[in-house]
This record gives structure tokens, C-alpha cells and sequence, in this order.
């Protein structure tokens, strides 16, 4: 049995959050040291080649890449609080 991931930040995880496209990549929003995080909360959303790893991704776009850590820490926060998103995730995106 395969468990289903479920992301707090989406219901749609077969299309791109930014621009719709169906074929997509999982982008663990904390990654490194917090990848496993990251998965464990939901803190993952789909994006296309282009906005994953491609020249416009959040890999290569400081802006976007703060967006959403910050989406996901307001996310995590409202099924928890600061005081646990710190004591997991270890620093404050907001």
C-alpha cells in the first residue's frame, strides 16, 4: 500500500501553482536539511520544468523562492503555531 501525498498548500497537485501546465515536478518547499520536513507536512507543491528548474524556477528566482516559503510557513502555521513551524523548520520566512 502506497501512501497518498497531500500538500497544504494545494489540491492539485498535476499542474504547475504558477502557471497551470500539467506536466509537473514536486518542489519540496524546504529543502536541504528540511526536505524530509517538508514532505512529512505537506510542504511540497507541483511545478513545471520551467518554474522548478528552468532558467525562470525558484531554483534561479530569489523572489519566487521567498514567496513560497513564505506561503508555506503561513500554511503550516495555520494547522500549528509559530512556536512549532520554529522549533521544526528552525528559522522565521516572514
Amino acid at each position: 500500500m502506497t501512501k497518498e501525498r497531500v500538500s497544504i498548500l494545494t489540491n492539485d497537485l498535476g499542474h504547475c501553482i504558477i502557471c497551470g501546465s500539467p506536466r509537473v515536478e514536486i518542489h519540496h518547499i524546504f529543502g536541504g536539511a528540511n526536505r524530509q520536513n517538508s514532505e512529512r507536512y505537506g510542504l511540497f507543491v507541483p511545478l513545471c520544468h520551467r518554474h522548478h528548474t528552468g532558467e525562470d524556477g525558484v531554483h534561479f528566482d530569489a523572489d519566487l523562492m521567498r514567496e513560497l516559503h513564505q506561503r508555506g510557513q503561513l500554511a503550516f502555521e495555520c494547522m500549528a503555531s509559530h512556536e512549532e513551524f520554529m522549533r521544526i523548520f528552525g528559522r522565521n520566512y516572514l
